[in-house]
């Protein structure tokens, strides 16, 4: 009995562990992110081709679905 106690604290200690360390690194990533958003931004502003503004455009938009997904 006091064997299976200590299994299931240490389980949940390192699953506690484990989302703490994931959740940093999202927030990480999400910084990231968002500086990527505002390089393409940036760039945006200074002019391009239409075949450039696809590109453009469409990096974007995923990033900004990342963004959404990773910065809550």
């Amino acid at each position: 009995m006091k064997k299976q106690i200590v299994v299931m604290t240490l389980v949940l200690l390192a699953s506690v562990l484990f989302a703490t360390a994931s959740a940093k690194n999202d927030q990480e990533k999400c910084v990231e992110v968002k500086e990527k958003i505002r390089e393409i931004e940036a760039r945006m502003r200074i002019g391009y081709s239409a075949s450039q503004g696809i590109r453009l455009e469409a990096r974007l938009r995923k990033l900004k679905d990342e963004r959404y997904r990773l910065c809550r």
